[in-house]
């Protein structure tokens, strides 16, 4: 397996000679779009990737690490469907999309920053969300998952705000079928703790 055959998934930022990028030349085609931000080491983005062969997936995720084990996931599965970006979500997402260029949008437990003092810095603030708002085609869907309470009203509060979004459930929704549960995630539901998910779609 040689490096160059799995780094064949991922995109170099400093290879992006123009924003918004043009996903249909990235990946050869036209398909509906959608991202997750903090893809982790891809066990959610492969799943959901492989389940829709129709549709385009970009994955962004900060870690090397995470960055590295998610090209060996896609390359084992011999997915085509998928690009990843590591790179601050924080700060390529306002640039990255035309207008109405993505489906759906995820982000899948995002750092809570769980100092009142960090709160600041958590990824889901109203400028970003308004932001996406534009990138988002009518009838996409922004879809949240967290397992901290305070950051998961806070969401609730900040997509609900956005005029363009309507909440797909009374506050938080059911957890959708196409996002498993992972590892994390059942060790702490057999701790008691909690996990929210909220899903909105513009307008």
């Amino acid at each position: 397996m040689k490096n160059t055959e799995i780094l064949k998934y991922e995109i170099n930022p400093r290879e992006i000679d123009r924003y918004p990028v043009n996903w249909e030349k990235v990946f050869g085609r036209a398909a509906p779009l959608a991202v997750e931000v903090g893809c982790g080491n891809g066990e959610f983005l492969v799943n959901w990737a492989r389940s829709c062969p129709d549709w385009n997936f970009l994955g962004i995720e900060l870690s090397l690490a995470s960055g590295e084990r998610i090209q060996s996931r896609i390359y084992s599965q011999h997915l085509e469907n998928i690009r990843t970006l590591r790179d601050d979500a924080r700060f390529v997402l306002p640039e990255l999309f035309a207008d109405q260029s993505i489906t759906q949008l995820v982000m899948n437990f995002p750092d809570p920053w769980p100092k009142a003092k960090h709160h600041k810095r958590r990824l889901i603030q109203p400028a970003l969300v308004a932001r996406l708002c534009e990138h988002l085609k009518a009838g996409g869907y922004i879809h949240a998952a967290t397992d901290w309470e305070d950051y998961a009203i806070q969401i609730l509060q900040v997509l609900s705000n956005e005029p363009r979004l309507t909440n797909t459930a009374s506050d938080y929704a059911p957890r959708p079928e196409y996002r498993p549960l992972t590892k994390f995630e059942q060790r702490g539901l057999k701790l008691g703790h909690g996990v929210w998910d909220l899903i909105f779609s513009k307008k």
